[in-house]
């Protein structure tokens, strides 16, 4: 793996281990399904410039392939960050940590079977080492805290949010490489954002939910997802899977917990601590002997 998909591996996961907060603080004024709406629109419109730049939007293509791309925004857009969102208001953090623990997993065992990627004793412990790094950091608070069965709704969606985003990086590596990673991430979120459009006018409609009722604190959130998460992270993210194993991409997930809490620890005065610290040097273990496997 060379440098530049190293750092866009890197930049995508410090975005997404930032997104946490912003979720919570859009979550706490705007509806779920109304702020995923709000997000694939915003990132829509990011992509729109990109695309009409050069004239690339002519390479999107048409018949079976739009028929692929619609299927990847089902897993990579609406339906993922849909789950996801609600599922994390129905279940606890505990519950919710683990199971984002088995991201990479579900990518490693997706790669292995239906792209035939390699799988060895080195990748496999790499991964094992990373996910105990990841655990260490969550901490035996975390882990002490998970409940199986008060929380079975938001813990399949969690669950269910979290193996569409394997899908979504095995089969988008196979169409990566066909067609690039701007006309696949562009594509997945123009379609995501115009199927899911209704959906959030619908929650609105519903709930009795206005625009007027956003505040500046949370637009900068829903902003904030919107350009950082969906489209620069998404597209750093799959500019690496063009260029590497969908594996060793999977197992940089793992970076985002221990980004999160140094995040937390700078901007909220959280404090640092063994476990972090500790947890922090096992991740970078796993992710470099994976990235060698």
């Amino acid at each position: 793996m060379n440098t530049g998909t190293r750092l866009a591996l890197l930049g995508a996961c410090f975005l997404w281990a930032i997104s946490f907060v912003a979720t919570k603080i859009a979550l706490e004024v705007v509806p779920p399904l109304t702020v995923v709406s709000l997000r694939l629109l915003i990132a829509a419109a990011c992509f729109v410039p990109v695309l009409i730049t050069g004239g690339r939007w002519k390479t999107i293509p048409n018949g079976p392939t739009l028929l692929k791309l619609f299927g990847l925004s089902l897993f990579g857009a609406g339906l993922h960050y849909g789950f996801q969102t609600v599922g994390l208001q129905t279940t606890n953090a505990s519950n919710a940590s683990v199971y984002v623990a088995t991201g990479p997993i579900t990518i490693l065992l997706l790669a292995v079977v239906f792209l035939g990627e390699k799988l060895n004793a080195r990748k496999i412990l790499g991964i094992v080492i990373a996910m105990a790094g990841v655990l260490v950091v969550m901490g035996l608070d975390t882990l002490a805290g998970f409940e199986l069965d008060s929380n079975l709704v938001g813990d399949l969606l969690v669950f269910a949010s979290i193996v569409m985003w394997g899908c979504f990086t095995v089969f988008g590596k196979k169409i990566t490489d066909q067609l690039g990673a701007l006309t696949v991430t562009a594509a997945v979120t123009l379609i995501g954002a115009t199927w899911m459009t209704p959906v959030g006018l619908f929650e609105m409609q519903r709930t009795g939910f206005g625009l007027a009722e956003i505040t500046p604190t949370a637009w900068t959130a829903v902003a904030y997802l919107g350009t950082c998460c969906n489209f620069l992270a998404v597209l750093l993210y799959f500019t690496a899977l063009q260029h590497t194993e969908s594996q060793k991409v999977g197992v940089y997930l793992y970076a985002i917990p221990p980004m999160t809490a140094v995040a937390a620890a700078l901007v909220l005065s959280e404090p640092i601590t063994l476990g972090l610290v500790m947890g922090t040097v096992l991740v970078i273990a796993g992710v470099a002997l994976t990235e060698r496997g």
